[in-house]
């Protein structure tokens, strides 16, 4: 498993344990964080760890199930561009799926001498064209049934 695949997997864990500072640990202190929720502009893991609490600690019994599909991950020395989609599920402490969403989710990652760490996040999701809202569960693509 190369560091990248680390990430995944941390990011992960650490949601559904509900370890806030398990996930803030992929972070570098410096981080920018480009998020679809509240403030939307973290500067900084200590900005961005107080969102991630509140998140985490809102869930009460509910744990969240994190599926990312990575579509592209390039990288070049010390730096990495990973690009894909994230899904989120809620689920109840017996398994079952309360809701879900979709986000596409972009990283910039830095590579320390302890490993890889996130130094930019973006999240987004695409815009209904009429309503202005976002889609937070999109159709199915083409191709995929």
């Amino acid at each position: 498993m190369n560091g990248i695949d680390q990430i995944e997997r941390r990011y992960v864990e650490a949601v559904f344990e509900k370890d806030v500072a398990g996930l803030l640990a992929i972070y570098d202190e410096r981080a920018i964080v480009f998020n679809l929720w509240n403030k939307g502009h973290y500067d900084g893991r200590a900005a961005w760890g107080q969102s991630v609490a509140d998140w985490l600690g809102s869930l009460g019994d509910e744990r969240v199930r994190v599926a990312f599909q990575r579509l592209s991950c390039i990288v070049e020395g010390n730096s990495a561009f990973w690009c894909g989609n994230v899904d989120y599920a809620a689920v109840s402490p017996s398994g079952e799926v309360l809701r879900s969403m979709q986000n596409r989710l972009t990283w910039q990652l830095g590579r320390r001498d302890d490993g890889w760490v996130i130094v930019h996040e973006h999240t987004s999701a695409a815009a209904d064209p009429e309503t202005l809202k976002v889609i937070l569960d999109p159709p199915a693509q083409k191709g995929s049934e």
